[in-house]
């Protein structure tokens, strides 16, 4: 599989809990009209970002998120705004993580 490209590497699973990762958000991206790619490469580098995908619906793109605490969440929603061509955004704090298991087999 990896000369497939199948495998494109290895990890560890990290318990993020037992590191003081006790946040976790996700945040709904509406980007400016014809400014969804760099809207989503200049949040891809802020601190505590996690994940970035296009999503279909109301809003653009969702981010995931971890944070130590409310400090770097505070941080982290203030720099979101003020990200260029981040028009508006609806953030979710999680409260409680059923599932979360980015393994397929």
């Amino acid at each position: 599989m990896e000369p497939l490209g199948i495998i494109k590497g290895y990890t560890v699973l990290l318990d993020h809990e037992k590191m003081n990762y006790e946040l976790k958000v996700l945040a709904e991206i509406t980007a400016s009209k014809g400014k969804l790619f760099e809207m989503e490469q200049a949040v891809s580098k802020l601190p505590g970002t996690c994940a970035v995908y296009d999503v279909t619906g109301l809003t653009d793109a969702v981010v995931i998120t971890k944070f130590h605490g409310r400090d770097e969440l505070s941080k982290f929603t203030k720099s979101l705004l003020a990200t260029p061509f981040v028009e508006r955004t609806n953030t979710h704090v999680v409260l409680t993580t059923v599932k979360e298991d980015f393994r397929l087999l």
